[in-house]
């Protein structure tokens, strides 16, 4: 392998441009060219390809999103997509491919691997929901992030003697609103992945008001 391509793709999550450096800096290292696609699948698709060189990087780690941009493409999980995407590979020799991103990302990289072409992928989203890893790139900057918040919400709540309900991220994944509810101490915390009962919810809510 002499060539390789780094993407990323969907929603953007901190530490994605981080990720991306360390895979430049890395190939370049070990003696490979490599090549940045701008825009997700979409770029890959219409041959938005350049190459990377150390200082296309220099002074990404510190900066939030990413310098590759990203883009949703759903037609990608059609064959004609994949075929597309992979003839712009070939085109520009490219061995192999590494993709940053969340679920949907991962199922355009599983889809180019069963169709023989090598794609690694990063876990790259605030959902946390990328099996095969405790923590997902993002995870832990967007757990902060809602932490932080929390503690401002919470000081008008006490002022008011108010209820405040706090509605987070996370897709499918309740990853998000369980650590930062058990970090900041949250009444009560739903996620998706388990059942419950809104009456059951409200009734534990009226007795701790009740018995301030």
């Amino acid at each position: 392998m002499k060539r390789i391509a780094i993407l990323t793709s969907g929603g953007d999550a901190p530490g994605m441009n981080a990720a991306a450096r360390a895979v430049v800096r890395k190939a370049i290292y070990e003696g490979l060219e490599v090549y940045g696609i701008n825009y997700g699948f979409l770029g890959l698709v219409n041959g938005d390809i350049h190459k990377l060189e150390l200082g296309s990087v220099g002074d990404k780690v510190q900066r939030g999103g990413t310098f590759l941009y990203s883009a949703r493409y759903p037609e990608f999980a059609t064959e004609e997509g994949q075929l597309k995407g992979i003839e712009q590979l070939k085109k520009h020799q490219i061995d192999g491919l590494v993709v940053i991103g969340g679920d949907g990302s991962y199922h355009g990289a599983e889809a180019l691997t069963k169709r023989g072409f090598p794609t690694i992928g990063i876990p790259g989203t605030i959902d946390n929901d990328i099996s095969g890893t405790d923590f997902t790139i993002g995870f832990d900057t967007a757990l902060n992030t809602v932490l932080d918040a929390l503690d401002k919400i919470r000081d008008t709540a006490t002022s008011h003697e108010r209820t405040f309900i706090i509605e987070v991220m996370g897709r499918d994944a309740g990853d998000i609103a369980l650590w930062s509810g058990l970090a900041g101490g949250a009444e009560a915390i739903l996620v998706p992945e388990v059942e419950f009962n809104m009456e059951d919810i409200v009734g534990r809510l009226n007795k701790r008001t009740r018995t301030r």
